[in-house]
């Protein structure tokens, strides 16, 4: 539902994407005020297809999600203002949040809840023609989505240390015999269990520089000093996320080593009144995920939103 002019909102929710809009219809159909600020850059757009969410056994493309999420929330008359919310305060009534818009002006908006959907940014390699690669579907961001559909085929991951090596072995021991991490000039220092690994799953390590990408026929060739190159069907980046939980930490809010809230099991913070949602959450990075703690949190927030948000006790 709109909120009327100048009051304070039931629930603030910061983020477009598919976790900040599955909350906006949650709470505008418990018949909340809620508004959706949105920067415009959802880590879901980014998607070429996806199959592992339910009923879209053929596949369908992050911006397609995005669209039929919007247009549902439309339908109930939310709100979706552009724009970024720079800081929060919060006192014993709720937050404020100082938003700017795209066209240079600010605002502030209060609300007794709010709801952190930002997400998380891929740190991605520093190669040229990669977003072009990106939209080809030839690097892609995330087994777990796709690695069904990459199954049996030579695949890279680029990545280093634990990540980049848990990623390989993953893709390896589920989807693929042909598996070389390629670690971009970082030396891996392998203990006798790694190496062990890396030799029963098959997985090849290349710990050359990688100076380019070449694409041919469909396929990715990584390409290294003197004209040499190794080719692949696909290539997957193992180098983990920037987590946008700046807002969270500002207020406090506990978070791991990465940066990725913790949260209970109302996809509450720490800081009483603050929820979140999504890739910004401590877990398992998915859509269907997402969408439940958008669920969640915004249950939980509605059942909640007459009482302070100061000590709240759970009996």
């Amino acid at each position: 539902m709109p909120p009327p002019a100048d009051a304070s909102l039931d629930c603030l929710v910061i983020g477009g994407g598919p976790a900040g809009l599955t909350a906006a219809i949650y709470l505008a159909r418990f018949r909340r005020q809620v508004l959706v600020v949105d920067s415009g850059t959802p880590r879901a757009a980014w998607i070429p297809a996806s199959h592992n969410i339910p009923f879209f056994a053929e596949g369908i493309a992050g911006p397609e999600i995005l669209r039929r999420d919007r247009e549902t929330v439309r339908r109930y008359g939310v709100q979706v203002e552009a724009g970024t919310v720079a800081t929060l305060e919060r006192d014993p009534q709720g937050f404020t949040a100082a938003m700017r818009s795209p066209g240079g002006g600010s605002r502030r908006i209060r609300a007794r809840r709010l709801l952190l959907a930002t997400g998380a940014v891929d740190v991605e390699p520093d190669l040229p023609d990669l977003p072009d690669a990106i939209r080809r579907g030839l690097v892609r961001y995330c087994p777990i989505c796709d690695g069904y559909e990459s199954r049996e085929r030579r695949i890279a991951v680029i990545g280093h240390g634990e990540r980049g090596l848990g990623e390989a072995l993953f893709i390896a021991r589920t989807y693929s015999n042909d598996v070389t991490l390629l670690t971009l000039g970082c030396p891996m220092d392998l203990d006798e269990k790694q190496r062990a690994a890396l030799a029963e799953h098959q997985v090849k390590v290349v710990e050359q520089p990688i100076e380019g990408l070449d694409v041919k026929d469909g396929r990715i060739a990584a390409l290294r000093g003197g004209g040499r190159e190794h080719r692949f069907d696909l290539l997957y980046s193992a180098l983990g996320l920037h987590y946008r939980s700046e807002l969270a930490v500002a207020l406090g809010a506990e978070h791991d080593e990465r940066g990725a809230l913790r949260v209970d099991a109302h996809n509450q913070t720490t800081v009483k009144g603050l929820y979140a949602a999504g890739d910004i959450v401590r877990g398992l990075d998915q859509i269907v995920v997402a969408m439940a703690h958008a669920a969640v949190a915004a249950t939980h927030i509605h059942n909640r939103c007459e009482l302070p948000t100061e000590d709240e006790a759970d009996s």
